[in-house]
C-alpha cells in the first residue's frame, strides 16, 4: 500500500511537470502573437494591404494569425457576421490555449488528497505499531507508521504546490493574451471597415 501511494503520487508529479513545461513553451507571447504580425496588422491599413496580411498570417502560424485570416475572410460579410465567426473561432483558439491547465488543476486538487491517504494509512500503521508493541520495545512498525504519514503529506505537498502556481499564472497569461488577440482584431475589423465605407 506504502509503494502503491508513493507511485501514484510520483506518476502525478511527473504529469504535472510534463504539463507545465508543455503549456509553458505554447503559451510564449512570441508564439501565440509573433511580433512580425503584430507589424503586419499596424501596416495593413486599407483592403489593398490585404494580400500582405495573409501572407504574413500563412508564414507565421499562431492564434493571432488564424483568427487575423478568419476575419480577413469574412470582410466582404457585415460586420456583425464577421464578428460572429472571429468570436467561433476565438473560442476554439481559446480551448487551444487552455489545454492541460484542467490536468494542473486536477493535480492541485487530488495531490494533497493522495498525501492525506498515505498520512492516514501511516497513522493506521502508528496505531497498529501501538497495539503490537512487544515488551522487548520494538518500535519499528510505530516509526515505520510515522515515517510514511510524514513522507506522503510532504510528498503530497511538494506535488501540489507547483501544480497551483503553474495553474494559476498560465490562466492569469491565457486572459492577458486573450485580451490582446481581441484588441488587435478589433483595431483591423475597425481599420478595414472604415476605409471600404469611405471608398
Amino acid at each position: 500500500m506504502e509503494q502503491a501511494i508513493i507511485l501514484v503520487l510520483m506518476l502525478t508529479s511527473v504529469l504535472s511537470l510534463t504539463f507545465i513545461i508543455e503549456r509553458g513553451l505554447a503559451l510564449r507571447e512570441a508564439r501565440v502573437i509573433p511580433p512580425v504580425l503584430e507589424e503586419a496588422v499596424a501596416n495593413c491599413q486599407l483592403p489593398t494591404d490585404l494580400p500582405m496580411l495573409r501572407r504574413s498570417c500563412e508564414q507565421h502560424p499562431s492564434p493571432i494569425g488564424r483568427l487575423l485570416l478568419v476575419a480577413a475572410n469574412h470582410l466582404d460579410c457585415p460586420k456583425a457576421e464577421n464578428i460572429d465567426a472571429l468570436q467561433t473561432k476565438a473560442r476554439h483558439e481559446m480551448a487551444q490555449l487552455e489545454r492541460g491547465l484542467v490536468v494542473l488543476e486536477i493535480i492541485t486538487g487530488i495531490a494533497p488528497l493522495l498525501g492525506l491517504v498515505g498520512t492516514v494509512y501511516g497513522l493506521i500503521l502508528l496505531f497498529t505499531g501501538m497495539g503490537q508493541q512487544t515488551l522487548a520495545g520494538d518500535n519499528t512498525l510505530f516509526s515505520a507508521g510515522i515515517a510514511l504519514a510524514l513522507r506522503a503529506t510532504l510528498f503530497g505537498l511538494l506535488v501540489a504546490i507547483p501544480s497551483l502556481v503553474a495553474w494559476s499564472y498560465y490562466s492569469k497569461k491565457v486572459e492577458s493574451l486573450a485580451v490582446e488577440m481581441e484588441t488587435l482584431c478589433d483595431e483591423f475589423l475597425q481599420r478595414q471597415y472604415r476605409a471600404a465605407s469611405r471608398a
